[in-house]
């Protein structure tokens, strides 16, 4: 209940007013803030009918901490103004003053003052008029005054331009009487005790309606990261186009899966220590499958299936190397391999989402770890048009339709290309993500006939999340400086289709 004094009071100047009160007169006149009165307000509309309050607003110029100094000492100029005596000043001794830089500027701009720049001790400021008049200070006690009226529009903008001055809303409240007026309150019971029912007592109390609108005390549970909020779209859409996820649990991926079997040279720069995180222990990986691994040697080395390979010595040691994976391609390679071991070859999609892992530099775009999203398609004659059509009907189901495709360059994959969305915020094209026909070399050293053709792309999961709930850091994203309130208040992932 808001202070007792203040409700009565309120309470005998609504009697007396013939057709209302404005909350923010009365707080004045009452010598109390604004919001002590409101609260008196919201107290009496709890007791039922006592009132009626209707919510009003309105704007008014203020001072700001710096108008209302200016408005006491007079502006910066005139201050300037006075400090320089008859006999001039030095500009170094000006410049020490906390109002030197401002004042001087808008001085010399009203030509009240001088700088003889040529004098034996250096820069000095002289008088140019005899008195001035600080129209700055008395403009603004005119609106500390409450004559803002007297303003012209252009006078305002110029102190709002120098911040001195600034319009806010006001909210008040238009206080009359209610169909129950009265200046004695009579307190409302808020619940029905067996003693009022046993004595008879609740025949003569008021009781405070109950309000079946009001929200009830939202329950402590769990809440899923924005991360998985859009994961889970991603995965629907996956599955609603008839899609297989792939099993995507092994972090740690041999350097031949990740890399070998994916038709990318030994030599080449991606399996650098900088790039690639390796593991120590265990360093080496032991089990393969032999005949097709002599296979993905000989394609390397030799060359094959009308491709003369890379021509060099593809070495067992570098493809038995522990890595964390960097991509989730090794996943679709495993399942191209399993589905090459099949006596009749059926058509298959696969899709993963799931994490990898890069030897990169921190910053607000890039992580050591990442979510890849993943999808591969397998089936006889496939072409670059069943990718682009696929890739077409995949970002539409995500809200996106204007899309281009730029040619690109894959170890694995070719042709290629870059996928590219014009982006309305940023009236800007901005990569997607990559995607590719799989290589002869890559597919047939698994078996799988020669007239299948398999189609894939990618692209990450932290962008379009990123993207979706307006994060501009990806440490605030993911890791140890995310806010926990973040995760608890994001909303519910919906994606545009």
């Amino acid at each position: 209940m808001a202070d007792t004094g203040v409700v009565e009071t309120l309470l005998r100047r609504i009697e007396k007013a013939d057709d209302g009160v404005d909350s923010v007169e009365a707080a004045n006149s009452l010598g109390v803030d604004h919001q002590v009165l409101v609260g008196a307000v919201k107290s009496l509309q709890a007791l039922g009918d006592l009132i009626s309050a209707e919510l009003r607003s309105s704007k008014h110029w203020e001072l700001s901490g710096e108008g209302t100094e200016i408005a006491e000492q007079g502006s910066h100029e005139a201050r300037v103004f006075g400090s320089v005596p008859p006999e001039g000043l030095a500009q170094s001794e000006l410049m020490k003053l906390s109002f030197g830089k401002i004042g001087f500027s808008k001085a010399m701009s009203s030509k009240w003052i001088r700088v003889d720049k040529a004098h034996e001790g250096g820069p000095r400021i002289f008088r140019t008029v005899e008195s001035i008049e600080d129209q700055v200070r008395e403009r603004l006690l005119l609106v500390q005054r409450g004559n803002s009226s007297q303003l012209e529009e252009k006078e305002k903008n110029e102190l709002k331009k120098r911040k001195l001055l600034s319009e806010v809303t006001v909210k008040s409240y238009w206080i009359t009487k209610g169909s129950s007026f009265s200046t004695t309150i009579t307190k409302q019971e808020t619940e029905l005790t067996p003693e009022m029912i046993a004595n008879g007592s609740w025949k003569e109390k008021k009781f405070k309606p109950y309000n079946f609108e009001a929200m009830g005390v939202a329950p402590d549970c769990g809440h899923m990261h924005p991360l998985m909020k859009v994961r889970t779209q991603f995965r629907q859409i996956f599955l609603e186009m008839g899609f297989t996820e792939m099993p995507t649990n092994n972090f740690i991926e041999s350097s031949f899966w990740n890399f070998d079997s994916l038709f990318q040279p030994q030599q080449h720069p991606a399996r650098d220590q900088h790039d690639t995180f390796f593991l120590s222990d265990p360093a080496l990986a032991h089990e393969f499958p032999q005949d097709y691994l002599e296979r993905v040697k000989k394609v390397h080395s030799e060359g094959g299936y009308g491709s003369q390979g890379y021509k060099y010595d593809w070495k067992i040691e570098e493809a038995q190397k522990n890595i964390l994976r960097t991509h989730t391609t090794a996943v679709s390679a495993r399942m191209l391999y399993k589905l090459a071991q099949q006596e009749k070859f059926t058509p298959v999609k696969y899709f993963s989402i799931d994490r990898v892992f890069r030897n990169e530099t921190l910053d607000a775009t890039h992580l050591a770890e990442f979510h890849q999203i993943e999808g591969v398609v397998a089936d006889r004659g496939l072409t670059l048009g069943d990718l682009m059509g696929t890739l077409h009907e995949f970002f539409t189901k995500l809200g996106i339709t204007k899309l281009r495709f730029k040619p690109a360059y894959n170890p694995y994959t070719e042709p290629s290309m870059e996928v590219f969305s014009y982006h309305e915020g940023l009236k800007k094209w901005v990569e997607l993500g990559n995607s590719g026909v799989f290589r002869p070399e890559m597919l047939l050293p698994m078996g799988l006939p020669e007239d299948v053709s398999v189609i894939a792309w990618g692209l990450s999961l932290e962008r379009p999340t990123m993207i979706k709930y307006g994060i501009n850091n990806i440490r605030e994203l993911v890791g140890h400086k995310v806010n926990l309130q973040m995760v608890y208040d994001s909303p519910i992932c919906r994606l545009e289709s």
